[in-house]
């Protein structure tokens, strides 16, 4: 990853409602939920969720998929992982360490 993909990937997440619509996602597991719920389970209105989600979406966070009359959000987990692999590449000065044993173990 580069840097500038890696800024990217934190800039859309350096918002509170993005980062609490993000973290929601990633409970939620690769189902997602609809922006309906999403909205609901996080009291916001689906305006200001859409542009969130937008800005999740463009940065390749969070995926979406249509159900019906529904549009479901779930996590990008394989961004997700790419950016904490970026974060954490030259942790402990390339040596094992307990903060990526434990974040692995989970």
């Amino acid at each position: 990853m580069k840097n500038t993909d890696a800024v990217a990937l934190l800039g859309a997440l350096s918002q509170e409602t993005r980062l609490a619509v993000f973290r929601l996602l990633v409970q939620q597991g690769p189902d997602g939920l609809p922006a309906g719920r999403i909205a609901e389970r996080l009291d916001i209105s689906p305006a200001t969720l859409s542009f969130h989600l937008k800005e999740l979406t463009n940065a390749g966070l969070t995926l979406s998929r249509q159900d019906g009359r529904f549009v479901i959000y779930s996590a990008n987990y394989p961004a997700m992982d790419k950016l904490l692999s970026f974060l954490t590449e030259n942790c402990c000065a390339g040596t094992p360490c307990e903060a990526s044993a434990t974040a692995c173990a989970k």
